[in-house]
């Protein structure tokens, strides 16, 4: 049976391989109406990997129930939100390329970078093909999740690789699949906290709320929850809290099914009732502010906890384009490009010449 492979421009000999990042994030609708979520959602709903319910038992629930009731309900939720440049998301996410795109340059690698979404536009297979048109050769997938797990990092590479089922010549790919504990990206959710903290005081009590999932993919082996757990430890030592101090939770519940515990709302709304005044909340799987920080976080579980009796709430926004995010997110990609080249003929040359220069006296010794 013949692969589908689509047209491709034709090969120039003698073109020069260059070496890309793609870096990729959940992704958003084009615009906060009700026809463009709903087109969002029938995407990002459809995924097995997000869903993993029997196709034939979800699709008449996804087009009979979810996407006629859920479409217009989270249009409106989008607009409390959206921004003259568009969603917080893409906004945010463009910016951190062009910074990413900006910091390897200042280290004297030669790559070009751009961005996609999983869902949504830019999609992963235009923005591959416009890497590979323009001479990529070495394409390295930066994925905008600091924690893996199957139903977003997996997802990412099911895109990569649907599109490279359908290409002929395809470039040798790498994935960083995960870097929850990576010291950079620690160190810059933490100093994002600090400068909070620095300007309004400090809460009685952290929460650090991660996105939720089926607690079955726990137990189906998929690592999200441990490596969330991971993430919250070392942010709480990097910031010097004890156990008492912060609380770690999951937001997004979605449908019946038992999620990950404890979820974000209830939490905050027990310390309300405990006699907690003050809360600050913080996302650290979220490297980008989006709906489900600013609508989600910001204004449902706000309004939960003050209506539970808590007095001031704080909500402490993602790392976005923070220049200590960017340098961590440009060690994380200049680790994984190693051995790829990606500078400046003369600079191989240099290094070139500095290695036979140190074996050189090496020998003389």
């Amino acid at each position: 049976m013949a692969l589908p492979y689509r047209e491709e421009p034709a090969h120039t000999h003698g073109q020069p391989s260059t070496t890309a990042v793609l870096f990729c994030n959940l992704g958003t609708p084009d615009e906060a109406s009700t026809p463009a979520v709903r087109r969002y959602l029938r995407e990002f709903l459809s995924d097995p990997r997000v869903v993993e319910i029997p196709r034939a038992a979800w699709l008449p629930i996804l087009y009979g129930i979810i996407l006629p009731l859920r479409s217009s309900k989270s249009a409106a939720k989008y607009r409390t939100i959206w921004t003259p440049e568009g969603s917080p998301l893409k906004v945010w996410t463009e910016r951190q390329a062009k910074r990413l795109q900006g910091w390897l340059g200042e280290q004297g690698h030669r790559v070009k970078v751009r961005y996609a979404m999983r869902y949504g536009t830019p999609s992963i297979a235009r923005e591959l093909d416009a890497l590979k048109a323009a001479g990529a050769t070495r394409i390295l997938i930066l994925s905008g999740y600091p924690q893996y797990s199957g139903t977003t990092t997996a997802s990412l590479v099911d895109a990569v690789a649907s599109w490279a089922r359908r290409t002929r010549n395809v470039p040798e790919l790498r994935f960083v699949n995960r870097y929850h504990d990576d010291r950079g990206y620690i160190d810059a959710v933490a100093r994002r906290i600090e400068r909070h903290w620095l300007e309004h005081g400090r809460a009685e009590h952290l929460v650090m709320s991660f996105h939720g999932v089926p607690e079955r993919t726990l137990h189906l082996g998929d690592p999200y929850h441990c490596e969330c757990q991971k993430t919250g430890r070392l942010l709480a030592a990097r910031l010097g809290l004890s156990a008492a101090d912060y609380t770690l939770s999951f937001q997004s519940r979605f449908g019946r099914a038992k999620w990950l515990e404890p979820y974000t709302e209830p939490s905050v709304i027990t310390l309300a009732q405990r006699g907690v005044k003050r809360v600050d909340v913080v996302c650290p799987g979220f490297i980008a502010d989006c709906l489900e920080t600013l609508e989600e976080i910001s204004q449902e579980v706000r309004e939960a906890f003050v209506h539970a009796g808590g007095r001031e709430f704080h909500y402490i926004p993602c790392v976005n384009d923070e220049t200590e995010w960017i340098q961590a997110l440009g060690a994380i990609a200049e680790k994984h490009l190693s051995g790829w080249p990606t500078r400046e003929a003369q600079d191989l040359q240099a290094l070139a010449e500095g290695r036979e220069r140190a074996v050189a006296m090496g020998a003389e010794r």
